[in-house]
């Protein structure tokens, strides 16, 4: 799990990182930008999270293979943001709506995986995230199937901006230290 995880992050620092050094090569796109930021932050935030997994009493294979499959998902949703070549793009906008089906869809698996993962951690740790939780997650699901079907611009923006911001509220008012 932590090498499709550190895959993950290697994929979106080489991405950025080429970004820097050839700025005229390919055009950037800040939604772009912001979807990758936030992959490295869900990211750090998995890895942070999985830490609670020492508290199961009992680990079946299901489990393991169970995050396995999560992390391979995450390692996904790098690949879409950084291909190997965007040559057939004018940049990285034009390769980010054409590909946002995708994209969106992985993003939507990772709410689903999120979910089965909290509720395998047990009652007593999803209970402290309250009901913020439960409404997060169909309110994520939704936005994901909006971001499939358009190819609004501003809408791409608002999302990955909100999403990113929430995300980083989240962690701090949830996950500052590990009880």
């Amino acid at each position: 799990m932590g090498m499709v995880v550190g895959l993950s992050v290697t994929r979106l620092l080489n991405g950025l990182v080429r970004i820097i050094q050839h700025p005229k090569q390919t055009r950037i796109y800040l939604v772009h930008i912001g979807w990758v930021l936030t992959l490295l932050l869900m990211l750090i935030h998995f890895w942070w999270w999985e830490l609670w997994l020492v508290e199961l009493s009992s680990w079946t294979f299901e489990i393991y293979l169970f995050l396995v499959i999560y992390a391979i998902v995450l390692f996904f949703l790098s690949a879409f943001l950084f291909p190997d070549s965007i040559n057939d793009y004018t940049g990285y906008e034009d390769f980010f709506i054409s590909r946002r089906k995708w994209f969106f869809s992985f993003f939507a698996l990772t709410i689903v995986f999120d979910l089965i993962d909290t509720l395998i951690k047990g009652p007593a740790h999803y209970a402290m995230f309250s009901i913020e939780y439960w409404f997060r997650i169909p309110v994520y699901l939704i936005l994901c199937g909006i971001a499939f079907v358009s190819v609004n611009r501003r809408f791409h923006m608002g999302f990955v901006t909100l999403g990113l911001l929430y995300e980083i509220s989240w962690i701090i008012r949830h996950f500052e230290t590990l009880q």
